[in-house]
């Protein structure tokens, strides 16, 4: 099995973790509408498990607004059900990747009314570049692996299973990912987003789905460039 491999299946799963997010927490109800303050909750509440303004905003209780970024990492997980993830790891992927999505970077900026009574809130944007940082350390380890199990057979071992190796590299990619999160995170140049909020057919605002899918591919960069 590849490191490749392993990276490709990993990567998009923690983007889950944002797209989920957006899902959670798009549809508010305000009766004195303030867009920024809007968005900054629902933001705020989905990536960084921040919970007061929405509280605020929407009367939940701490507990459902806690919820909101609990589930979103349940979505994010869900898409290692089929994958060979070793299920003594899933636990400290979940909270990884939970530590990831806390670190995105983002600023909510001025706002203009449009018509129909809609808005377009500004967002700047520094994308993440953890994937990115990380990928030629990741080859390398992985590679390094390799090199020990054939080293290890050519002089009488015995040969990893395949889950056994599927394993290894999981724990590599972790490893990875972790020392690079403990060491500080690094972010590419600032971009700017708009987020349109408009209210939706039961008369509710929303910010447009179209709009929080590209917010999510500039939060994170993957290698080569950030994600669309």
């Amino acid at each position: 099995m590849s490191g490749k491999r392993r990276r490709n299946l990993i990567i998009p799963a923690a983007a889950v973790i944002l797209v989920a997010a957006a899902a959670a927490g798009i549809c508010l109800y305000l009766n004195r509408f303030d867009p920024e303050a809007y968005v900054q909750a629902v933001l705020d509440v989905s990536y960084k498990k921040q919970t007061e303004e929405y509280e605020e905003i929407t009367g939940v209780p701490e507990d459902e607004a806690e919820a909101v970024f609990e589930e979103n990492l349940d979505a994010a997980m869900a898409e290692f059900e089929s994958s060979p993830m070793p299920e003594e790891l899933r636990p400290q992927y979940r909270e990884l990747f939970g530590e990831i999505a806390m670190q995105v970077s983002y600023t909510v900026g001025e706002t203009q009314k449009e018509e129909g009574g809609s808005y377009a809130v500004q967002v700047m944007v520094k994308p993440l570049t953890l994937f990115a940082d990380t990928y030629d350390a990741f080859q390398q380890r992985a590679e390094e692996y390799a090199g020990q199990v054939t080293d290890s057979v050519m002089q009488g071992g015995e040969m990893p299973s395949d889950e056994e190796m599927q394993s290894q590299v999981y724990q590599i990619y972790y490893d990875v990912l972790s020392e690079a999160l403990d060491a500080g995170l690094l972010y590419g140049e600032a971009q700017e987003t708009v987020l349109h909020v408009r209210k939706n057919e039961d008369g509710e605002y929303e910010i447009a789905a179209e709009d929080m899918k590209t917010l999510d591919g500039l939060l994170i960069e993957d290698q080569g460039g950030t994600e669309e």
